[in-house]
């Protein structure tokens, strides 16, 4: 079933990624003392007394600045606004009710939702501050509740409250959330304006200053071709390049992301081409098994002739030697060049990880593959490869059984992947092999010790 949405919103550092944090039972928002950490809605999910929540976070918001950043937040908290079937308006009892308090609430009445005012930093239990008093200036057809985010106190009455502004809210069917993607790269690559691309609105912030997002934000799209769900991310930098705690929990982000993505859009800038950062960044979706685009964008931006696109995939191929496998396109954030047709790419990429052989089928292979190029030997002693199957999808994971697992060497089993995707594709996503020597498995000790059995009972038969 489909879940009523919640937005918290308030003017910036009054604690509401604290709170959401505490809500959700995980620190998914950045929090730190700065105000602005918040830029682009966070989405998460909490249950209260059986009834299932679903969060979202926003930039803290100015209602008069010209700050591009800081307006842009505004707007990126009016759609969460937008969005959410009830809104949680959070104040800062210590600073008292300010002019900016005053302006959002205007705000949030004019939207016509259910508004639960929350006055956090109440960490005195038992008295009220005589500062509380001045939030039912508001004029909330509910009475402020009080809360702590940082020691939870209040939460449980905050949550009982806006069950109960969602009483006459209906459930309809639950939405899947399709396939995920994680968008990652360099700063300012274009990860944002593609996504916005995808979308069709401008749901993330985009902005020519580096390391505008900087958390993981989830997007959900529903179009004729599926059900997509975008993870937007921070800019990864090179370690000496994080000055700061913030930019550390946004690298750390994207990890994350990738770790909860199906499929990864590696961007690459075009105009300034794949660097050293571009290759340990792919590196990250490569060592997390996980389905692979390298999309190379702002190619409206570069000055083309007929070797321009060849070029370009030599050097990311030989930069991203150790995954061929994954494809190349080039598009346009811009312009919206070739972007559609990575819809395409997304999902067939998507199944080639989820692919799964039979164990027939799969020895078949590696009969033909051993008759080709025989099995290493070293020392007289000559690999013996007994039989393959295959465990897992995403990535396609394999085991092999063998004699000897140190006569296994990697190109040997660079070659036997090499002929699975030569006769199963398993095109954009990495394959992961695990050899095992005989004894390691249960199955083929006993069968080893059945047959040496059956043959000394042979033996015995003959004298």
């Amino acid at each position: 079933m489909s879940k009523p949405i919640i937005a918290v919103v308030g003017r910036p550092n009054v604690g509401k990624s604290t709170l959401f944090n505490k809500l959700i039972g995980e620190r998914r928002s950045i929090v730190e003392d700065t105000p602005g950490v918040t830029r682009d809605r966070i989405y998460g999910e909490t249950e209260w007394n059986g009834r299932q929540l679903v969060l979202i976070d926003t930039g803290g918001i100015e209602p008069k600045t010209d700050d591009i950043i800081l307006s842009q937040m505004k707007v990126q908290a009016q759609v969460a606004i937008d969005d959410a079937d009830a809104i949680i308006f959070m104040c800062d009892v210590r600073t008292g009710l300010t002019a900016a308090d005053r302006d959002i609430a205007v705000m949030l009445q004019k939207s016509g939702k259910p508004i639960i005012p929350c006055i956090n930093k109440c960490d005195s239990v038992g008295q009220l501050p005589y500062e509380y008093y001045e939030f039912y200036e508001l004029g909330f057809d509910l009475d402020p509740i009080t809360v702590s985010s940082v020691h939870g106190s209040g939460t449980g009455d905050l949550l009982d409250a806006c069950c109960d502004a969602l009483s006459d809210w209906e459930e309809g069917e639950e939405e899947e959330s399709g396939i995920k993607i994680a968008v990652i790269g360099k700063p300012n690559a274009g990860k944002s304006s593609i996504i916005n691309r995808f979308l069709g609105e401008n749901r993330m912030i985009v902005s020519d200053i580096a390391g505008t997002t900087r958390d993981a934000v989830d997007t959900r799209l529903v179009n004729e071709r599926g059900t997509f769900t975008f993870i937007d991310t921070a800019g990864i930098r090179r370690q000496s390049k994080i000055g700061d705690q913030i930019e550390k929990y946004s690298v750390l982000r994207a990890h994350m992301a990738v770790e909860r993505a199906d499929v990864c859009l590696i961007m690459i800038d075009a105009s300034v081409g794949i660097t050293e950062q571009d290759e340990k960044i792919a590196g990250i979706a490569h060592e997390a098994g996980k389905a692979s685009i390298i999309v190379v964008n702002k190619w409206d931006s570069i000055e083309k002739d007929n070797s321009t696109v060849k070029a370009f995939t030599d050097r990311i191929r030989e930069s991203l030697a150790y995954m061929p496998y994954a494809p190349i396109t080039f598009v346009s954030a811009k312009t919206g060049q070739r972007i559609d047709g990575l819809y395409d790419l997304i999902q067939s990429v998507y199944e080639q990880s989820h692919f799964r052989v039979t164990t027939g089928a799969l020895n078949d292979v590696l009969g033909e593959a051993m008759m080709r190029v025989q099995p290493p030997t070293d020392k007289g002693k000559r690999l013996k490869i007994y039989y393959m199957t295959q465990t897992q999808v995403a990535p396609p994971t394999f085991v092999l059984f063998c004699n000897l697992a140190e006569l296994f060497h990697f190109s040997y089993q660079r070659y036997i992947e090499n002929c699975l995707r030569e006769t199963y594709g398993f095109k954009g996503t990495p394959i992961k092999m695990v050899i095992k020597q005989r004894g390691d498995d249960p199955e083929i000790n006993v069968r080893g010790k059945r047959d040496k059995k059956e043959k000394d009972s042979d033996g015995g038969d003959e004298e």
